[in-house]
């Protein structure tokens, strides 16, 4: 019996740092995930994206895993999708 209660108070804290972990950094960012691919299953033709390289881009059609982007009026590229930071409508601040 107080060998259990050992092994119980000796677990405890442990316990309790990995609900911390989960509750402080790996919910929220999971959450991020999920938000960020829904932002990029939505994006659509004539919607401005930023790469995580900083380009900015304006989307011309939406492929498999790619997005045909216009860089400037004469220039367009293939982006893959894993590589867009966010939409530039939804982090303008009012």
């Amino acid at each position: 019996m107080e060998n259990s209660q050992n092994i119980v108070s000796a677990l405890l804290p442990f316990v309790v740092l990995i609900l911390i972990f989960y509750f402080f950094i790996i919910r929220p960012q999971r959450n991020q995930q999920k938000k960020h691919k829904e932002m990029i299953d939505t994006l659509a033709k004539g919607d401005k994206i930023v790469t995580t390289g900083g380009l900015v881009c304006e989307v011309i059609k939406s492929e498999e895993g790619f997005f045909t982007v216009r860089l400037n009026d004469e220039t367009t590229a293939r982006i893959v999708k894993d590589y867009i930071a966010y939409k530039i409508e939804d982090n303008i601040q009012k």
